[in-house]
């Protein structure tokens, strides 16, 4: 969704942690981008109309050619840059066909769960990755 308050746009914005065994993918954002250099979660835009699951299939499926089951919503987190508001989506994704191809050039890695602290991310994805690493500590718990 993309409104005006202040002068500001508002953005619905999705990102897939999308996990392999115990690694996830993360994509550089690519020079000339907002944030640019920046390591994040794949994912894009909300279009009007779409559902926020909708969005991340189709962000995946045309930036790096992977077709994902969405599963459960890690959060919902808000934050203000100096030009943008945005409202970041994350949820747990698993790949169900296709292969990673950066289509956009950016550069793409994947990491284990436990390292992603190692990366510079946007700050909202530092909620993220904190959402992840409790996650983890949560399933190591149980199996204990």
């Amino acid at each position: 969704m993309k409104k005006k308050v202040h002068n500001k746009p508002h953005l619905d914005v999705t990102a897939g942690v999308i996990w392999d065994g115990d690694k996830i993918l993360i994509t550089k954002r690519p020079p000339g981008s907002h944030m640019e250099g920046y390591w994040e979660f794949p994912g894009g835009k909300k279009e009007s109309g779409e559902s926020l699951e909708q969005c991340l299939k189709r962000e995946l499926r045309e930036e790096l050619g992977l077709e994902v089951k969405v599963t459960d919503r890690l959060g919902t987190i808000c934050h203000e840059y100096d030009d943008r508001v945005v409202r970041l989506h994350s949820f747990n994704c698993y790949v169900i066909g296709g292969q990673a191809v950066a289509r956009e050039s950016q550069e793409m890695r994947w990491v284990k769960a436990r390292d992603l602290e190692r990366y510079l991310f946007p700050p909202p994805d530092a909620k993220v990755i904190k959402a992840v690493l409790d996650r983890l500590s949560n399933v190591r718990a149980r199996r204990m």
